[in-house]
């Protein structure tokens, strides 16, 4: 396809690289203890594949939560843990992110005794960042969240109109979740995020913005607005009738985007990512945009320096290597400086705003030098502010290079995961 042809051509000019080939190579514990010994600091992510039912949208790695499965799970992931301890010789972790699946479907079955072990063996210099299911929101199990250190919670409503929850195929309704969101609240956590999908079928405008009103009126500290994205291996992407014509897409997304923004906007909420909003003085819910982060369990992905790895999908096969003390890992690469580099400033851009002192730091090497060229015509055409350390995206800018960026990660992720979902131990996967 042309669209392929084109995404190779620029992947490689910013990385150096004609195709970045994951291959079924597991580094060896020696370099994994020197990439981790030469970091100031790292995050961690904890992966909890576990769900009550498997959403037709959904891109990430799940299967239907079973207990016995559960409990296996969590004795594989605190093995996994020990065997990383050595390794981090004490490293400070800065972040902890705990994805699913939805790990709350572990409260009771596991969840506390991996965060024992994580705690036991890890330098923790940080608060929980976790997930959560609306239904799974008890005020009993909210307390048991707090009394486990949760700090900063996030809970996947996706919509709050009944007829989009029934699309969606969520399992509660609009009255329903809106009482459990108030109940959160409630808690006082540091931060609690709301997930909401937009852009979905027939959705008008003025349901976005009535969505939007109703999560100020909650009381929420952040939400997370993402547009519905339609992957190949999942239900949605695979049943529902796509628009053909991409360019009405990208538009009318940033038609709902910009609504959505003025709202945040006006009720005293800062952009704090590509999608999601913030209340001024609280501490953002962040997940894994940290630049350097350990992953652990069924498909938890690792970024240390130069290598970038992946476990099996798979849960029975990723508890069957840890088991037999052999590695989960499935894939790996190894990452130029010039990659290195590009997935730096991806992220960095998904943020939305960075320092160019914390790439030299990085790097040893000039961001003007690397990047200026393209930074400065940014910058001309309102996408960025360019003039001092702080580079800051506009929001006509964090839009539209985001959609640049989607152009390559949306056909990524669709290729690895993809191919990860069905095959446990892939040869190979070419991005």
């Amino acid at each position: 396809m042309i669209s392929d042809v084109i995404r190779r051509k620029i992947s490689q000019k910013l990385t150096g690289e004609r195709e970045i080939k994951f291959q079924n190579t597991i580094p060896d514990d020696y370099s994994i203890a020197r990439n981790i010994h030469e970091l100031d600091k790292i995050g961690l992510y904890l992966h909890i594949p576990f769900c009550n039912q498997i959403c037709p949208y959904c891109p990430y790695n799940k299967e239907i939560f079973r207990d016995d499965m559960a409990k296996k799970y969590a004795k594989a992931v605190i093995k996994e843990v020990e065997k990383y301890a050595d390794m981090m010789d004490g490293k400070p972790i800065s972040s902890f992110y705990i994805g699913g699946g939805t790990p709350t479907s572990m409260l009771g079955n596991g969840l506390g005794d991996i965060l024992d072990a994580i705690y036991k063996n890890f330098n923790m210099q940080c608060s929980i960042h976790i997930e959560s299911h609306p239904n799974h929101l008890s005020n009993e199990n909210l307390n048991t969240l707090k009394a486990l250190g949760v700090k900063y919670l996030s809970v996947g409503v996706e919509a709050l109109q009944d007829r989009h929850l029934k699309a969606l195929e969520r399992p509660y309704s609009v009255s329903e979740v809106k009482d459990i969101m108030e109940r959160a609240v409630a808690k006082d956590f540091e931060c609690v995020n709301i997930d909401y999908i937009f852009d979905l079928p027939g959705q008008t405008t003025a349901e976005v913005e009535q969505a939007v009103y109703d999560m100020v009126k909650l009381g929420v500290n952040q939400a997370a607005t993402y547009p519905l994205f339609r992957f190949p291996y999942t239900r949605f992407g695979r049943e529902v009738t796509q628009n053909k014509n991409a360019a009405a897409t990208i538009l009318r997304r940033r038609k709902f985007l910009k609504v959505i923004e003025d709202i945040f906007y006006d009720s005293g909420f800062y952009r704090s990512s590509v999608w999601a909003f913030t209340q001024k003085g609280v501490d953002k819910y962040c997940s894994v945009t940290v630049p350097s982060y350990l992953g652990l369990g069924a498909s938890g992905g690792s970024y240390l320096k130069d290598i970038f790895y992946v476990n099996t999908f798979n849960v029975a096969e990723y508890v069957k290597a840890i088991d037999s003390n052999t590695s989960p890992i499935a894939l790996s690469v190894n990452l130029s400086e010039k990659s290195q580099m590009a997935g730096w400033l991806y992220w960095r851009i998904y943020e939305t705003k960075f320092r160019k002192s914390d790439f030299e730091r990085r790097f040893n090497r000039s961001f003007d030098e690397k990047y200026g060229t393209y930074m400065k015509l940014l910058n001309k055409v309102g996408f960025l502010d360019y003039r001092n350390d702080l580079i800051e995206l506009t929001d006509k800018g964090t839009y539209w290079i985001h959609a640049f960026e989607d152009f390559f990660s949306i056909s990524y992720i669709s290729k690895l995961w993809g191919t990860s979902k069905i095959n446990p131990w892939p040869e190979k996967v070419i991005l």
